[in-house]
């Protein structure tokens, strides 16, 4: 007689082989993305540092090139999940989770892209601050990737970095708004400081971005514990 209070052993095989190809994915999406924030962080220095026009470009370039990689893994990871091998709400919670962090490569790319064609120049009196939310935003980017192989692993620190998330978003909130307050109170171009103010919001939506994408990380990793 058929046992009818589970599902088969062979059918619990074959749905953690999926599983476990689906955080194989995730974990190549997720190392696409590492490379993408260093490609950025470089090109964005190169930018600050007054470097040679062709190696900004070159840059931007390889930080597109990667981010459009990225893009064919969460395809792929779609495609895949959709091939109903993983439980609907499981597929949307993922699905969900990768368009929200796909965010913060699009964001990086408006970003160097604003730059490249606006031809903009960095002022000296900002360099700092500029470069400083930058790293800041890069940190928060690195704590939030952490958060998602915890939610693969079964890990226990996503509150934990939820909490040093936030207080980074922040320490970048205080940092944007400094800028933009210097820049209006420098006798720059009008029109420059337009266009810079522009440029100083989008690195400043990165760590929005993040701190959103963790705080889904956590009802995630809540929903699961019930």
């Amino acid at each position: 007689m058929a046992d009818n209070h589970g599902p088969h052993p062979s059918a619990m095989r074959f749905l953690f082989r999926k599983q476990r190809q689906v955080e194989s994915l995730v974990m190549r999406y997720l190392e696409d993305l590492c490379q993408v924030q260093h490609t950025f962080s470089r090109a964005i220095n190169s930018c600050l540092d007054g470097d040679a026009r062709e190696n900004f470009t070159v840059l931007v370039e390889e930080t597109h090139r990667i981010e459009a990689q990225a893009d064919d893994v969460r395809e792929e990871i779609k495609t895949f999940m959709y091939s109903k091998v993983l439980l609907p709400e499981s597929r949307g919670d993922i699905m969900g989770l990768l368009e929200s962090i796909d965010q913060i490569p699009r964001f990086c790319e408006i970003i160097l892209n604003i730059i490249r064609t606006q031809k903009l120049t960095i002022p000296d009196l900002i360099v700092p601050d500029v470069r400083k939310l930058v790293s800041v935003s890069m940190e928060t980017c690195g704590l939030m990737i952490q958060q998602v192989e915890d939610l693969f692993k079964r890990g226990r620190r996503i509150p934990e970095l939820l909490d040093v998330i936030d207080e980074k978003e922040s320490q970048c909130d205080v940092i944007e708004r400094r800028i933009i307050t210097t820049l209006f109170d420098s006798d720059i171009d009008p029109f420059l400081k337009i266009q810079l103010k522009e440029l100083v919001v989008l690195l400043g939506e990165i760590s929005d971005q993040v701190d959103r994408v963790s705080k889904r990380i956590n009802i995630i990793s809540l929903k699961r514990r019930v």
